[in-house]
C-alpha cells in the first residue's frame, strides 16, 4: 500500500472490533481495547481529532499486525 492513511477514531475502533477486539475500559478519552488472546491497545477518542499516521502504526504494531493486514478491515 505504500502511505498510511489518516483516519477517524470511529473507523479505527470500528476496525478493531472486527477483529475481534472489545472495549475494556476508558480513561478520559482514552478507550482500551483486548482482544480474547490477550493482545491490547489504545485508541485516543479526542472529538474532531484523527489518529495520525505515527499514531495508526503504534496500534497496528499493539495488536501484532502490518499496517496493510489492518486496513483490509476498512
Amino acid at each position: 500500500m505504500g502511505s498510511i492513511p489518516i483516519l477517524k477514531p470511529k473507523e479505527v475502533i470500528a476496525m478493531l472490533e472486527k477483529l475481534g477486539f472489545k472495549e475494556v475500559r476508558q480513561k478520559g478519552s482514552h478507550k482500551q481495547f483486548r482482544h480474547a488472546d490477550s493482545r491490547i491497545t489504545t485508541v485516543p477518542f479526542h472529538q474532531g481529532r484523527d489518529i495520525s499516521p505515527i499514531l495508526l502504526r503504534q496500534i497496528v504494531k499493539d495488536i501484532r499486525l502490518t499496517i496493510d493486514e489492518f486496513l483490509t478491515y476498512k
